[in-house]
């Protein structure tokens, strides 16, 4: 019994060896796809909550200013009124008729009582934008190491990118540590953020 052999022609065999090379070519490709949209994914989440603390960041600092210019109204206020019971204390002293002595003093008092609450009113005005100022900085702190994050992971996906489009393979580390850096800021960020929640 003879059996055959077949012997594949080197044109046969570099034939294969180029689809061996292309299925793996597509294998890679479509990893570093995968990868790309969930570096994506994880970007758009990131982007969000940095945009959150951003907006939160703005928002307080809108009503720290607002409430330091109530506080500056309230100074003037208490200003006008210091000026006022001055007045009213001057007249007094010069004054030679007792009933009109009598109402300067009553309303120097009246002025020197209501200056001490609008006083007390301004500086607790003051006490709530310094701390609305804390609360927006505060807020500020995450957004940047958030945005920080973002910029990592998109440069991340823009050399994952490149790497398909080049077929240079070694674009690929520059993406992975990239993005292991944006993953790793991102963690630090949400783990500071959650341990300074009250509670």
């Amino acid at each position: 019994m003879s059996e055959e052999y077949e012997v594949p022609s080197p044109h046969e065999h570099v034939l294969e060896e180029e689809i061996e090379g292309e299925r793996k070519e597509s294998k890679f490709t479509q990893k570093v796809a995968l990868m790309t949209a969930t570096l994506a994914c994880i970007a758009a989440l990131v982007n969000y909550q940095s945009g959150k603390y951003e907006t939160a960041a703005a928002h307080l600092k809108n009503e720290s200013i607002l409430k330091q210019a109530k506080a500056s109204d309230q100074w003037a206020y208490f200003q006008s009124k210091s000026v006022k019971a001055h007045i009213d204390d001057g007249f007094a002293s010069v004054s030679t008729d007792p009933g009109e002595k009598a109402r300067f003093i009553a309303d120097n008092k009246k002025q020197s009582k209501e200056k001490d609450e609008v006083k007390a009113e301004a500086q607790k005005l003051e006490e709530e934008s310094m701390k609305l100022g804390e609360d927006s900085e505060a807020n500020l702190k995450p957004h940047e190491r958030l945005a920080l994050a973002g910029t990592f992971i998109q440069m991340a996906i823009a050399l994952a990118a490149l790497t398909i489009i080049t077929k240079k393979h070694w674009l690929l580390w520059g993406s992975i540590c990239s993005a292991a850096a944006g993953l790793v800021i991102a963690a630090t960020s949400f783990a500071a953020a959650l341990s300074s929640l009250p509670g």
